[in-house]
């Protein structure tokens, strides 16, 4: 019997923020979570800053451009 397997990449579909957290969706459905205190430029920035990210390199990161911050999926994966 054969069995497919299909990989989701881990890539970033939404970011937000609660309270002194960073939180992050993967495509894969997990959520990951960070604080603030981790990302000194975020914590500092304003709410608009905040909400003002991008997807870079199709969902592999996260860019801030206001802040010039720029967080990978892998690095939030090998804090948690």
């Amino acid at each position: 019997m054969n069995t497919l397997i299909v990989k989701i990449e881990p890539n970033v579909v939404d970011v937000s923020f609660k309270g002194n957290s960073l939180y992050v969706i993967l495509a894969d459905g997990r959520e990951v979570s960070a604080p603030l205190e981790w990302f000194p430029r975020l914590k500092g920035a304003t709410e608009s800053q905040k909400n003002n990210w991008r997807l870079i390199g199709g969902g592999v990161g996260i860019h801030w451009p206001d802040v010039d911050e720029d967080i990978s999926v892998k690095s939030l994966l090998a804090t948690n």
